[in-house]
């Protein structure tokens, strides 16, 4: 068993009872899930989920927004943060959808990028959690432990992901973003990492780690 492997296997192990991610959510349907994806973007966990619980008591297709007003939108989703810009966002994505993909939400990657306001990680979030295809959505918190794991050398997320396709096995694709989350929320934090509880410790390089616990 590779080393790798390894890593994935005693993390999932680890987390299994805790992941708090969109892999647990109460929102399975694409839709959701895409414009929940929108909402996160740097805000609290709590705060989206408390809108989105909003926002979709009220809305359940594309259709639904339409009929919103983008102010209505902004005050169904306050206090998100970017509230305006993301109200803006959730009715472009309606329009388009009802518009180019009779009200279905893509099930590719490529496709879900034409979308304003998606990027990759949403995107594979998307693909991941609504239709149980292999993706790597990688946040920052990927992006950090897989850098300083030794897993890859990389610059931004979106390097991180390409480079993780490559030495991690699909099978671990989906779940490595909520195992990392709650690792890197726990023990790899950003600054000073508790290094001394880590439990994957012996397999990492401690790649620009100048402090740790």
């Amino acid at each position: 068993m590779s080393d790798n492997i390894k890593i994935m296997e005693i993390l999932k192990k680890e987390y299994k009872n805790r992941l708090t991610t969109l892999e647990d959510s109460s929102f399975k349907d694409p839709f959701q899930i895409l414009i929940s994806c929108i909402l996160s973007l740097r805000t609290r966990d709590k705060t989206t989920d408390e809108a989105s619980k909003r926002l979709f008591s009220i809305v359940k297709r594309p259709e639904d927004v339409l009929k919103l007003t983008r102010e209505e939108i902004e005050k169904i989703i306050h206090p998100v943060g970017f509230y305006r810009k993301k109200a803006d966002t959730i009715y472009e994505i309606s329009l388009q959808l009802v518009k180019e993909y009779n009200s279905s939400v893509p099930d590719t990657i490529d496709e879900l990028l034409k979308f304003k306001g998606v990027g990759r990680k949403t995107a594979n979030i998307v693909i991941t959690h609504a239709y149980h295809k292999p993706g790597i959505a990688v946040d920052t918190h990927v992006h950090r432990i897989s850098n300083r794991l030794g897993l890859v050398s990389t610059k931004n997320p979106d390097e991180t992901e390409f480079a993780l396709r490559n030495v991690i096995p699909k099978e671990y694709w989906i779940s490595l973003n909520s195992l990392f989350v709650v690792h890197g929320q726990t023990i790899c934090t950003p600054l000073s990492p508790k290094c001394s509880k880590c439990i994957i410790k012996e397999y990492c390089k401690r790649v620009n780690v100048k402090r740790s616990r």
